[in-house]
């Protein structure tokens, strides 16, 4: 390969390292979400599992059984919400996700107390981290600055992501997570294709085939996915792969600089820690969540006293043993899960925002300055983010087909996966599913939205009067997802606003 090709393999950078502008619509997305987070001051929703959960974890290290009334005591901020029992064996909790989530909520509560804005502060800091990560994967991606903004900006600006991130659920946590861990192994490429060229240059052609270090970023991608997979068990889905993913970019890499039997030498030198960092690595993180389970007598399944009884060997195989019966029972629990729900939707509908999510709906008289007074957290995307997103995924489709270009391939396999498999849970389980199960999809969404609007304003170097026009599109498209936000605002976080003007906002008859 000659010299000349080489920055093709790394292109550069643009200038600066790029952080005041990320910064500026992350503090956007904080604003949108911290703004008001303790309205309405009641659980709604999942909360009244999840924040009662966290506040159990962090107070005795595993989920606790509840007396009856609890989220009426909890709600209005009192702690005696257990119940009593014999022994602490008797009351362990039956819960169906990892723990993770529900730390991070508990965390909340520890710094701010059993208050509303104590339970959501996390998801809400988690909403805030994800427009920063976005945008600087976006930036690195696409090598702009200014479409790397855009990004964060329209998933700010996203309706779902929002009211995930102003409710104690977990979503909003598996979602983060697994932006991250994408956001490490995008950075990751780019640190074995500059060690690649760097071998180029400086070593005879004709030596042993270059290793290519460590693998910080990617050691890193695995503990941000198995934090994935500790928060939901989807996460194990992206670590699947995310871990093909990376290894194809590796035998690209190695193709690209001219390397005899590339794919061989990817499988000997690449795919061993390969296998440890995405691998082993979430496995050991996704044990770690439990490790308050372990150190407790009162956790589910628990049989600590069997465990502590034969010595520090039959301790360790007896946890480990019991820890794994625990998740076969959850498997089994996630099985066939089809209590009705009104909001329930099937997966095929999501992209359309047929159904979304009421998480929150009072209705009142005079709170607002009118007779009849609606105050609704809805749970449903921006539908102009969401519609150009559609184009815009169906686009990345076409370039890809037609270029391979890295960049729509990666962001059709995460989008796929954070979609597709809900099918099969539906075909199969008939499984109980809402609009929130989208919420990983919706950063990929976005950053396929951003890659066809560098493809709409085209390449350095186009004529300035193509540049106009695609700058011309772009903007309008901006303007117009900021202006539905605006629109939808009091009816995801729980504005009061007049019936006339809340029943204005339902755009489909579905939504009511």
């Amino acid at each position: 390969m000659p010299l000349t090709a080489l920055p093709r393999l790394v292109p550069p950078m643009p200038g600066g390292r790029g952080w005041l502008g990320p910064l500026v619509v992350a503090a956007l997305g904080g604003f949108l979400r911290f703004y008001r987070l303790d309205v309405p001051h009641a659980l709604v929703f999942d909360e009244v599992y999840y924040a009662k959960d966290a506040y159990s974890l962090i107070r005795f290290g595993v989920e606790r059984q509840f007396a009856d009334g609890a989220d009426q005591v909890f709600a209005r901020g009192g702690t005696d919400v257990f119940k009593a029992c014999g022994t602490l064996q008797e009351c362990g909790a039956y819960v169906a996700h990892p723990p993770l989530g529900k730390w991070l909520i508990g965390a909340g509560e520890w710094l701010f107390g059993t208050t509303p804005f104590g339970w959501r502060c996390a998801a809400a800091l988690a909403g805030m981290l994800s427009v920063l990560v976005l945008a600087r994967t976006a930036r690195r991606m696409t090598r702009s600055t200014l479409l790397g903004c855009l990004a964060g900006l329209l998933l700010a600006l996203d309706g779902l992501h929002l009211v995930l991130s102003r409710s104690a659920l977990l979503d909003v946590f598996l979602a983060f997570w697994v932006l991250a861990g994408f956001a490490c192994l995008a950075a990751d490429r780019d640190a074995a294709r500059t060690r690649l060229t760097e071998w180029y240059r400086t070593s005879a052609l004709h030596g042993p085939a270059p290793r290519l270090g460590l693998r910080r970023w990617r050691l890193a991608a695995g503990l941000c996915l198995g934090a994935a997979t500790a928060t939901k068990w989807t996460g194990v889905l992206f670590v699947v792969a995310f871990a093909i993913m990376t290894l194809i970019w590796d035998c690209g890499a190695r193709r690209a600089i001219g390397l005899r039997r590339p794919y061989r030498q990817a499988a000997r030198l690449d795919l061993p820690l390969g296998l440890a960092w995405l691998g082993a690595v979430p496995a050991v993180v996704y044990v770690a969540s439990f490790a308050g389970w372990f150190a407790s007598a009162g956790g589910w399944g628990r049989n600590w006293d069997r465990a502590t009884s034969n010595g520090w060997a039959y301790f360790v195989f007896d946890s480990l043993r019991s820890l794994v019966d625990y998740q076969r029972q959850v498997f089994g629990f996630h099985q066939g899960l089809s209590t009705h729900h009104d909001s329930q939707s099937d997966p095929w509908t999501w992209p359309l925002l047929l159904r979304p999510v009421a998480f929150f709906y009072r209705s009142s008289r005079g709170t607002c300055g009118a007779p009849a007074c609606s105050q609704e957290i809805l749970g449903t995307g921006t539908p102009v983010i969401w519609y150009g997103g559609l184009l815009a995924l169906l686009a990345m489709v076409v370039w890809y087909a037609r270029t391979r270009d890295w960049r729509a391939g990666a962001v059709l396999l995460a989008y796929a996966v954070a979609w597709l498999p809900w099918f099969y849970f539906a075909l199969a389980d008939d499984r109980t599913m809402y609009l929130f199960y989208a919420l990983p999809a919706v950063p990929f969404m976005v950053l396929a939205i951003v890659l066809a609007c560098g493809l709409v304003l085209g390449p350095p170097g186009t004529p300035a009067a193509r540049r106009s026009t695609g700058a011309a599109v772009v903007g309008a498209f901006t303007l117009l997802a900021l202006v539905n936000f605006w629109w939808l605002a009091p009816v995801l976080t729980a504005v009061p606003v007049p019936y006339d003007a809340w029943l204005s906002r339902m755009l489909l008859r579905s939504w009511i």
